[in-house]
């Protein structure tokens, strides 16, 4: 049986380790950073709508959907719980100092319109609004025609 080759430790009396002193080490706070111009973006599908808001570089500030603001079932697709979940997306920014956004909106749901609408009554300025929603260019295969 072949022994493992283990060399000794060095035992150093004057040096203490952090551990040895006992003290902790002090973690400095980051200072939040100061965003004044940024991104919304705002995904509407036909059963809920999110609202991301972002820094200009795409580091996600906030975020918000209809379901985490206490809607549940058929009350998530609503317009009502699309202005709340913006609402409170904008509360969360309004920490890093967001004043103006670009919103640029995806999906068909019911709270595209109303979601913009909330953004504005929480304070924030819109610069301006796009509409990303992906759209088919000729799309998939269409199946096979049925022969009754």
């Amino acid at each position: 049986m072949a022994e493992k080759n283990t060399k000794p430790e060095k035992k150093t009396e004057g040096a203490k380790t952090q551990k040895d002193t006992g003290k902790k080490e002090k973690k400095t706070k980051s200072k939040r950073k100061s965003v004044l111009t940024g991104c919304a973006y705002i995904q509407a599908s036909y059963n809920n709508t999110i609202i991301s808001l972002t820094e200009p570089n795409g580091d996600v500030i906030s975020w918000a959907s209809a379901g985490a603001s206490g809607f549940k079932g058929t009350r998530k697709s609503t317009p009502y719980a699309a202005q709340v979940a913006a609402e409170k997306a904008v509360e969360k920014a309004k920490v890093f100092g967001l004043q103006k956004v670009h919103v640029y909106v995806k999906g068909v749901g019911s709270g595209r319109e109303q979601s913009i609408r909330g953004l504005v009554a929480s304070g924030l300025d819109i610069i301006s609004i796009n509409d990303v929603t992906p759209i088919p260019h000729n799309g998939c295969r269409k199946k096979k025609a049925r022969r009754v």
